[in-house]
């Protein structure tokens, strides 16, 4: 499965999503509100980090490691559909220009004592 495949399966869930959400409330989720529920994600991933790390206990950690990151991962595509960025195009954009300073950062000499 590549990137684009996972993408078109985040909008194929977010879509059920939202015919659910018409269902029961009569209107779908803002974008405003899946960004508030990207942060309570978010929170709950740090929380799975920790016991990860040892120093929380949680049941069953490591699965909830997972899903936790997936839907995180979710979270991020669907954001990025709705406010029209193409995240694949900006990801690569991004890392090629953040490898390019990380690597300039390396190859300078330290400052003569």
């Amino acid at each position: 499965m590549d990137f684009r495949d996972i993408e078109k399966a985040a909008l194929r869930l977010n879509e059920l999503y939202e015919a659910l959400e018409i269902k029961k409330w009569g209107r779908i989720w803002s974008t405003e509100e899946l960004a508030l529920g990207f942060v309570g994600d978010v929170g709950d991933l740090a929380k799975l980090v920790q016991a990860h790390a040892g120093i929380r206990d949680i049941d069953d950690c490591n699965a909830k490691l997972g899903h936790e990151l997936s839907d995180c991962l979710w979270s991020i595509i669907v954001l990025a559909n709705k406010c029209g960025i193409d995240l694949q195009a900006e990801f690569v954009r991004n890392t090629e220009g953040l490898v390019a300073y990380v690597s300039g950062e390396l190859g300078k000499q330290p400052p003569a004592a």
